[in-house]
């Protein structure tokens, strides 16, 4: 997405995009981190604040996989493989955290299955109302969507990362993890 942004070079679009997207992410938060203290216990291990962050974190992926195709097949392509490899371990975490707190089966194929039609729902609007667009409103949306990435990872990952402990082997995974989407874009061209 960065060298898409780089190329358009429309400053305004940039900061709106992206001051946007920051707004949106820590605003939700806020909320739902409120909402999540007034629920302390969960009715029957359903974390409703979870699957609700969850849900519109997956709404918004879709929205930025489909609407990344307007900006090139190869830019759409990388956004869809990284947000993949994002998506398989957010379903497991959720999955993992919604058994852990004592949710039926049922209950968890049925919120994994809501979040991914908002994924779908997201990748249908994005593609649809979003792709074709240029200029300004291209900008806007790539900067939104870096802004919603970046917050993945300093939010999330990061925050995450500093309660596992390192190994050798979670050091080498983050290289060849690195090396193959780099090899993957560097194929694409």
């Amino acid at each position: 997405m960065l060298p898409e942004i780089d190329k358009l070079h429309d400053s305004l679009g940039i900061v709106l995009g992206f001051g946007l997207g920051v707004v949106l992410l820590l605003g939700l938060e806020g909320f739902l981190r409120g909402y999540e203290a007034a629920e302390s216990t969960p009715a029957r291990g359903f974390p409703t604040a979870l699957v609700t962050i969850v849900t519109v974190d997956v709404f918004v992926d879709g929205l930025l996989m489909g609407s990344s195709f307007g900006a090139g097949e190869r830019v759409g392509l990388l956004v869809t493989a990284a947000l993949t490899v994002e998506l398989l371990f957010l379903g497991l975490s959720m999955a993992a955290a919604m058994v852990g707190g004592g949710a039926a089966p049922r209950t968890v194929v049925a919120a994994t299955g809501l979040i991914a039609a908002a994924l779908a729902l997201g990748g249908l609007i994005g593609g649809a109302f979003l792709a074709g667009l240029t200029g300004f409103w291209l900008e806007l949306v790539l900067s939104f969507g870096a802004a919603a990435l970046l917050y993945l990872v300093v939010e999330e990952l990061l925050t995450e990362a500093h309660r596992v402990a390192e190994t050798p082997l979670l050091t080498a995974s983050f290289f060849v993890g690195f090396l193959a989407f780099y090899l993957f874009e560097l194929f694409a061209a």
